[in-house]
């Protein structure tokens, strides 16, 4: 078919490969850092300059990075904010990444439309800080006249498209990226503009969601430029995963997600309720608590860095000579526990050594993500491998656990640019479908990453009774956890 090109433009930086659109094989890839440094000159602003993202952009296009390409996927960062006046320039900065400045507004929003499970029903999640449409209500209580003069909303990938496409008249989306909004429920698969209104306090212009195979456009110089998506979604489709599948993403706090035919409803607030980038479904649950489980017990135990601490676990055994960690270090969402703390049970005088409190906190921290695990295959979700994101999943500790916690054979991927990668193969179906060589509701047939696979095996029954015992602790120190 030709040669494809997918972006990713992440809070940090942007990354660019360019690919074989028939077999998906990386030919050249591109990068540039974003600004991180906030006002004071320390961590990740809030508010950012959408034309840095060009910038970067461009910086990592440079070299004819980009020759012979004939399509462009483009993923970017969820839960940024630009709004557009209705000249089509930016009326403030981005609003980007977990805003904690949104956090009343998210409970302001709950209440005004009656409860948690009102939201769910009506778009498949609850308000969180950084969702757009809590921005939004923080935008129209904080920046009154902003919110005023703003007529159009887009997320960061609408905005890097309808720029490379020069700024039209249309403006699109696709589905994925609109199911974190807020405002557009994926079992529905439509917005509701009256949840925009009831957040910014007036009606505005929402791109087009286009199909996950539709082009966006064409750029005047002939360059086809795909529909684009949420990161999230790229990741999840540059993995190649399916039905069965399940990724879990270990960060400071964690994530499990899945494919579904259908989008969930879940009363309860646990499922974010999302769509992916190719016609499925991705229901996502978080916890609070994953690697800086890990952190918070090498900073007790005295170890240099988690690759130390790794070492110590293996010294012990399943089931960490009897100790239990319940990791609620920060509180918790999965289950509901915002208050919670921490717990360590299971203390004798021999199980008091750093190995076994070492490898409590790993299977403490697998634990907690085998429960929101659990919480989708309550509802119907099938998952017979767990993809292992993160830097921590290549850690010892975390492989010889995890099959055997989870119940199903895990898959740790090498690192590579994965969102990037769904980005291309987004392009690469986009100008198949536009030469008439792909089905539209078929994507092309990638090989899946280089991976290394574990499997519970003989394992799989002292896995089981391990988590058993947390189920049991967990039961006892919270009983109504996953009952409310």
């Amino acid at each position: 078919m030709g040669i494809v090109a997918g972006l990713d433009s992440s809070p940090d930086f942007t990354r660019i490969v360019v690919c074989d659109a028939d077999t998906g094989a990386v030919l050249r890839q591109g990068y540039a850092p974003h600004p991180v440094e906030g006002p004071d000159g320390a961590g990740r602003p809030s508010d950012v300059d959408p034309q840095a993202w060009l910038l970067s952009l461009g910086e990592a296009a440079g070299g004819g990075l980009l020759e012979g390409v004939q399509a462009i996927g483009v993923s970017a960062q969820q839960n940024a904010v630009v709004p557009l006046d209705a000249q089509g320039g930016t009326v403030r900065p981005a609003m980007v990444g977990g805003d904690k400045r949104a956090q009343v507004a998210a409970a302001d929003l709950i209440d005004a439309l009656g409860g948690r499970e009102a939201w769910a029903q009506a778009v498949g999640c609850v308000p969180q800080a950084a969702q757009p449409v809590t921005k939004l209500r923080w935008l129209a209580k904080n920046e009154p006249d902003a919110a005023l003069r703003t007529a159009v909303l887009l997320q960061a990938h609408d905005w890097l498209v309808w720029q490379l496409l020069g700024r039209p008249v249309r403006r699109t989306t696709d589905r994925g990226g609109a199911s974190g909004t807020g405002y557009w429920s994926a079992a529905a698969g439509g917005y509701r503009p009256e949840l925009v209104e009831l957040a910014l306090g007036h009606q505005v212009m929402l791109p087009e969601v286009i199909g996950p195979s539709d082009a966006a456009g064409t750029t005047p110089e002939g360059l086809l430029i795909s529909a684009g998506t949420g990161e999230t979604m790229a990741a999840a489709f540059g993995l190649g995963i399916g039905l069965g599948d399940a990724v879990v993403s270990l960060g400071a706090s964690g994530s499990v997600m899945a494919v579904h035919p259908t989008a969930l409803v879940d009363q309860s607030g646990m499922i974010t309720s999302l769509a992916d980038a190719t016609g499925m479904h991705l229901p996502v649950v978080t916890t609070l608590n994953a690697v800086r489980t890990l952190r918070g017990a090498a900073e007790l135990l005295g170890a240099a860095d988690l690759e130390t601490l790794s070492e110590l676990a293996m010294k012990s055994t399943p089931g960490s000579h009897g100790l239990v960690l319940l990791p609620y270090l920060e509180g918790e969402r999965t289950p509901n526990l915002p208050h919670a703390a921490g717990t360590l049970t299971g203390l004798r005088r021999e199980s008091m050594k750093p190995e076994h409190v070492a490898r409590a906190a790993f299977e403490g921290m697998l634990c907690g993500l085998a429960d929101a695990l659990d919480v989708l295959r309550g509802r119907g979700v099938e998952v017979r491998r767990v993809f292992l994101l993160g830097a921590a999943a290549e850690l010892p500790a975390v492989q010889a656990a995890a099959p055997a916690l989870f119940g199903a054979q895990v898959v740790v991927p090498q690192p590579a640019d994965y969102a990037a990668i769904g980005a291309a193969r987004q392009a690469a179906w986009a100008l198949g479908v536009s030469q008439g060589a792909l089905d539209p509701r078929t994507p092309p047939a990638w090989p899946g990453p280089a991976a290394q696979v574990l499997d519970p095996g003989e394992e799989l029954a002292v896995g089981q009774a391990v988590r058993q015992q947390y189920v049991s602790v967990r039961e006892q120190t919270h009983p109504t956890a996953f009952r409310s």
